[in-house]
C-alpha cells in the first residue's frame, strides 16, 4: 500500500475514535465505593509523593473551594537555591506534622516550616546532579537518592545522615567482554542511575533507576529502611533460566534497558508492589532483539517482601517507538456492574489506559490483540494490545492541531514502523500522558491526566541518523482529560496551550477544585467537574512537579516546587521557587518569566548572510559550510539559522559536488518553494515581510533551517 494512502487510513481510523470535549452541562456523579483503608490517605499531612500508597494525588481537605478561590494567595515563598536558574527541578514535596521535605537537582534535601517557609535544615548529598523526584518518610527518617547513586537515610529532625548505601557503581558493567558481574547481575552497557521518588512501606523502601538510552539493564530495588541493606533486586531483563528470558533474541537481554524510572504503587492487602518498566534498548532499532522483550513496556506485580513476580502485563510488544508507558500506577476500587473491582490503572504515552485486576492482572475491560503495520527489518510484533473503552486522545497526527506533521516526513498513527526514513507518529515519545502524575477523585470517581500533543519523528539511529524525536519547526501543545474508570472512556478532554505530560501532576481536593502547573510557570485551580480554570498564579518558573495540600492549625495550604524542566520544551524557565498558598495569603506572584516557545525552535546562533548551502552542516569555527554532504542531520543547512533584513534576496544552493538532489521548502508559512535542485543548481527568494520562516529539505526532510527576517 502506498505510504500516503496508508497514512491517510491510519489518520482516519484515529479520527473515528474521537474523544468528547468539555460537557456543556455538569456530568452527574457516580456511586464511588470506599477505597481500601490500607492504601492510606492524605489529610492534614501529605506524607508521600502522590499522597498515599495508591498514588491517588487527592486531598480530603476542603476549606479551599471555588467560592473562596479569589482569596487564595501566596502564604510564603522560598528560593531553595538562592534564586539559581541553573538546573530544572522535578521533586514533589511531601508534608508531615507541618514540615515540608523536598529535594533539588543541586543535591540538597530541605526541611521547611510549612506555615512560615522558614528553613529547618538543609543536607547536601554531593555534587553529581541528576533528576530528583521526591523523598520518602518512615521510621523517623527521610529517604533520598543522589546523583552519585547513593541512597541516604537522614534524621527527620536534624537532617543528619543515619546511613547510606551505594547501589550502582561505575565498575558494575560487564565491560568489553559482555560478561555479567556475578555480584550484581549487571551485564554490560551503561550502569544507569537511581531515579524516581522513593517509597516507604512496612520496613522497606523502594528505589528505581534510569539509563535505558545507554543500555543499562533495568532493575528495581527494595532496601531495609533501618539499615539500607538490600532486601531484594528485581531484574527487568530476565537472565538465563528466568521467566521471560526467551523473549529476548540471543544475549540482547544483557543491555535491554527496561528501567523503572518512576515510583511504584503498593497494595498492603495483597502485599504487592506495582512497578512500571521502560522501553527496550536500542530504543529505535529492534533488529537485534527479536521477541516481545519482557519486562520492557510492562507493569509487573511483585511480592513486596520477596521481590518475586506475581503477574505482569505488557502494554507494547517489542517497542521501537520509546512508548514506554512508565508512570506512577494508581490503585482504585471501582464499581463495575454489580460488583467492586480492585484495579490498578496503567498506561500513559500511548494515550490509553489499561485497567487491570490488582490480584491477577486480568484486564477488567478486556484487551484485544490487533494486527499492526509490519517491518521485517525491525522484527515488529504482529499484534499490539488495545484495551476496551476508548483512548483519551486521538492516536494519529491531526492537521487541525499542533500534531500536524512537518511536511515531507513519512507519518502515521500509533505503531507505524520506521527504518531509515524518518517517520512521524503520534502519540510520540513525549506525547500522550508520559510521566505526569494522575489523580483519582473519589467525589467524581474519575481519573484526571495531563497530556501532550507532541509528534515524534523516528529513524533507526544508524549511520549517523538521530532520533529526531521532536522534528524542528513542529508545534507543541497539550491538555487535560478526565477518564471514567467504570468504562475506560474519557468523560471530557480539554486541549490547552501547553504540553502537560512531563511531571505536570494534578492534585484534586475535597473542596472540589484541582490544581496543576504548566511550563509557563502558571499554577491553575480548576473546577473538577469540567476543568474550567477558576484561579491562576505565576510561580516564576515552569511547574513540573505535583502540587500538594496540607493543614496547620486549621488552615489549609497548597504547596508546589516550581523549577522548570528540560522537556518537552528546551527553553522552559528554570528556578528554585518553593511556594505555599492559603486563603488570605498576601505574597504577590513572581514576575512572569519568558515562556517557552510553542514551536520546536532552532537554537543555533544566528548568522548574517544571503546564501544557504543545502545538505551541509555549518562550520561555526570557520563561518562557512562544511566540506561534506550530509543527508541525515537535522542541521544540514548552512547556516541553519540565517538572519536578514526585510527586502533581502536569499540564494539557496545545492553544491555541484553534492551527490543528491535537495530542496528548500518553507512549511506552515508557505513563503517559498525552491523545487527540486540538482547538484549545481540554485534558487532565490526575496523576503518582503518580517517574521520567522522554517523550511526543510523535501528530499531529506529532517534537514531543517530557519530564516529570521527583521
Amino acid at each position: 500500500m502506498p505510504v500516503e494512502r496508508r497514512n491517510f487510513l491510519l489518520g482516519a481510523a484515529a479520527t473515528l475514535a474521537a474523544v468528547p470535549a468539555r460537557p456543556d452541562a455538569p456530568v452527574p456523579e457516580q456511586d464511588v465505593p470506599e477505597q481500601s483503608a490500607a492504601l492510606g490517605a492524605a489529610g492534614k499531612d501529605f506524607p508521600k509523593v502522590c499522597g498515599n500508597l495508591g498514588n491517588h494525588n487527592h486531598s480530603p481537605l476542603k476549606k479551599i473551594t471555588a467560592r473562596n478561590l479569589d482569596r487564595l494567595g501566596g502564604a510564603w515563598h522560598l528560593n531553595l537555591e538562592g534564586g539559581s536558574t541553573a538546573a530544572p527541578q522535578q521533586s514533589t514535596c511531601v508534608a508531615e506534622n507541618g514540615i515540608l521535605y523536598v529535594q533539588t537537582t543541586q543535591q540538597n534535601v530541605f526541611a521547611v516550616d510549612g506555615r512560615t517557609g522558614a528553613l529547618k535544615w538543609k543536607t547536601n548529598l554531593g555534587t553529581k546532579q541528576t533528576n530528583m523526584r521526591g523523598v520518602a518518610l518512615g521510621e523517623g527518617l527521610v529517604f533520598s537518592t543522589s546523583g552519585a547513586n547513593i541512597v541516604y537515610a537522614l534524621a527527620k529532625e536534624t537532617g543528619q545522615v543515619v546511613w547510606q548505601r551505594q547501589l550502582i557503581t561505575e565498575d558494575e558493567g560487564g565491560g568489553d567482554t559482555g560478561g555479567c558481574d556475578p555480584q550484581n547481575g549487571q551485564c554490560g552497557g551503561l550502569t544507569g542511575t537511581l531515579a524516581g521518588a522513593v517509597v516507604y512501606w512496612d520496613g522497606l523502601i523502594y528505589v528505581g533507576m534510569q539509563g535505558s538510552t545507554g543500555g543499562a539493564r533495568g532493575r528495581a530495588y527494595a532496601l531495609k529502611a533501618a539499615t539500607g541493606e538490600v532486601a531484594w533486586t528485581f531484574w527487568a531483563c530476565p537472565g538465563e533460566g528466568q521467566f521471560g528470558n526467551d523473549t529476548w533474541e540471543g544475549e540482547s537481554w544483557k543491555t535491554g534497558g527496561a528501567v523503572p524510572w518512576i515510583h511504584p504503587a503498593i497494595d498492603p492487602d495483597l502485599g504487592l508492589v506495582y512497578w512500571t518498566f521502560g522501553g527496550s534498548y536500542p530504543r529505535l532499532d529492534g533488529s537485534g532483539r527479536g521477541g516481545d522483550n519482557l519486562f520492557a513496556n510492562s507493569i509487573v506485580a511483585i511480592d513486596a517482601k520477596t521481590g518475586k513476580r506475581k503477574w505482569h502485563f505488557q502494554s507494547v510488544h517489542h517497542d521501537i517507538w520509546d512508548l514506554d508507558n512508565v508512570m506512577a500506577p494508581v490503585l482504585v476500587d471501582v464499581r463495575i456492574g454489580r460488583g467492586v473491582r480492585k484495579v490498578v490503572v496503567y498506561g500513559s504515552k500511548a494515550g490509553m489506559f489499561y485497567f487491570l485486576d490488582r490480584a491477577t492482572g486480568e484486564p477488567v475491560h478486556g484487551v484485544t490483540e490487533r494486527p499492526v503495520p509490519q517491518d521485517l527489518r525491525q522484527k515488529t510484533a504482529a499484534t499490539q494490545p488495545f484495551p476496551g473503552g476508548a483512548p483519551f486522545i486521538t492516536q494519529a497526527p491531526e492537521f487541525g492541531k499542533a500534531t500536524r506533521p512537518v511536511p515531507f516526513y513519512a507519518w502515521g498513527g500509533l505503531y507505524t514502523p520506521h527504518w531509515d526514513r524518518a517517520t512521524i507518529i503520534f502519540p510520540g515519545a513525549g506525547g500522550g500522558a508520559d510521566w505526569a502524575h494522575l489523580s483519582f477523585n473519589p467525589h467524581t470517581g474519575w481519573i484526571y491526566v495531563g497530556y501532550g500533543l507532541i509528534n515524534s519523528g523516528f529513524s533507526n539511529s544508524r549511520d549517523g541518523r538521530v532520533n529526531t524525536s521532536r522534528p524542528l519547526g513542529e508545534y507543541f501543545a497539550g491538555g487535560i482529560a478526565a477518564v471514567d474508570p467504570r468504562t475506560n472512556k474519557p468523560v471530557w478532554t480539554l486541549d490547552r496551550e501547553w504540553s502537560l505530560a512531563h511531571g505536570n501532576g494534578i492534585l484534586t481536593t475535597a473542596g472540589r477544585v484541582m490544581f496543576q502547573g504548566g511550563p509557563d510557570g502558571v499554577l491553575h485551580a480548576m473546577d473538577d467537574t469540567d476543568g474550567k480554570i477558576l484561579w491562576s498564579f505565576q510561580c516564576g518558573a515552569g511547574v513540573h512537579t505535583s502540587p500538594i495540600s496540607y493543614e496547620i492549625a486549621g488552615e489549609q495550604y497548597i504547596a508546589v516546587l516550581a523549577g522548570g524542566n528540560g522537556l518537552p520544551y528546551p527553553d522552559i524557565p528554570r528556578g528554585d521557587h518553593l511556594w505555599a498558598f492559603k486563603l488570605g495569603g498576601k505574597v504577590a506572584p513572581a514576575a512572569a518569566p519568558v515562556p517557552p516557545k510553542k514551536r520546536n525552535d532552532i537554537r543555533t546562533a544566528a548568522v548574517a548572510g544571503t546564501t544557504v548551502t543545502l545538505g551541509r552542516v555549518w562550520d561555526a569555527a570557520n563561518q562557512r559550510p562544511g566540506p561534506a554532504e550530509n543527508t541525515v542531520a537535522q542541521n544540514a543547512m548552512s547556516p541553519q539559522h540565517l538572519r536578514v533584513p526585510k527586502g533581502t534576496t536569499v540564494t539557496f544552493v545545492n553544491p555541484a559536488d553534492n551527490a543528491f538532489a535537495h530542496a528548500a521548502v518553507s512549511f506552515f508559512e508557505y513563503e517559498f518553494d525552491s523545487g527540486v535542485l540538482m547538484p549545481g543548481q540554485s534558487f532565490t527568494h526575496t523576503f518582503a515581510t518580517p517574521g520567522e520562516y522554517f523550511y526543510n529539505d523535501a528530499i531529506f526532510p529532517q534537514n531543517t533551517g530557519k530564516i529570521v527576517v527583521y
